[in-house]
């Protein structure tokens, strides 16, 4: 059962007319990169709640979650509106198994997001068991322009700080952009074009892939991975194909 705890927003950043972050200072304790919490507003008279992965790191405060606003949704127009000050409710439990944790070690880990997603990733990249545990990390941020292309900065540390194992790849679906790849993730893995970026070789010997966003491109490059010989990674019969739907 969720147990609320009374946050406070402290900082707001609009990136495009519909991406957002909030960072909130509440008393939540310790949690583990890649899960997620949920956040509420009052709302006529009904607390409404929502999932949404942290992009802080465990020993970071204030929180951090990074949203899309769907204009018919109940909670994200709302939460859009807020401002540093305004009050929000955050369950006091972090959960989720989305984590480290659960993936066997292996030469590469792949990291595959579409839109918000990305932030469940910054998350976990911002801790040390990535970097000790697979001598290569490649992160794909799929979005649909560049203008969606966010936390710009924070990437570019993890490029500066692991210039021989961290591995960024853009891909745009809608706009073709010098340095970027062009199109879906599941169709780039198909021509073999991430790997040709990456300059390595997926493998099930060799790799990992953590699938988050959308359920179009975790299905597809699921399939994909598949017909390869990839397994979806389970606790009682460990594989390489790890997942979470975003939205």
């Amino acid at each position: 059962m969720t147990q609320w705890i009374e946050g406070q927003v402290v900082d707001k950043r609009q990136w495009t007319d519909r991406l957002y972050s909030l960072r909130i200072e509440a008393p939540v304790e310790g949690f583990e990169a890649g899960q997620f919490t949920r956040v509420a507003l009052d709302l006529d008279g009904e607390r409404v709640g929502r999932p949404y992965s942290l992009v802080n790191a465990p020993n970071e405060r204030p929180l951090e979650i990074y949203f899309n606003e769907v204009p018919e949704g109940p909670l994200s127009p709302r939460l859009s509106e807020l401002e540093r000050g305004d009050t929000i409710w955050v369950d006091d439990t972090p959960r989720g198994f989305f984590t480290l944790s659960e993936i066997p070690d292996a030469e590469q880990l792949w990291m595959l997001s579409t839109g918000t997603a990305l932030g469940v990733f910054l998350s976990i990249l911002k801790t040390r068991e990535p970097w000790k545990r697979f001598p290569r990390i490649v992160l794909v941020q799929g979005v649909r322009e560049a203008g969606e292309l966010t936390y710009g900065d924070r990437i570019e540390a993890i490029v500066r700080a692991h210039p021989e194992q961290f591995t960024y790849l853009p891909v745009l679906s809608r706009e073709q952009r010098s340095g970027t790849l062009h199109g879906r993730i599941p169709a780039r893995l198909s021509d073999g074009s991430l790997e040709e970026a990456a300059e390595l070789r997926l493998s099930p010997e060799a790799s990992q892939v953590m699938l988050c966003g959308n359920q179009g491109m975790i299905t597809d490059a699921s399939d994909h991975l598949a017909e390869r010989g990839f397994r979806r990674n389970r606790r009682r019969e460990p594989g390489q194909i790890t997942t979470e739907k975003y939205w």
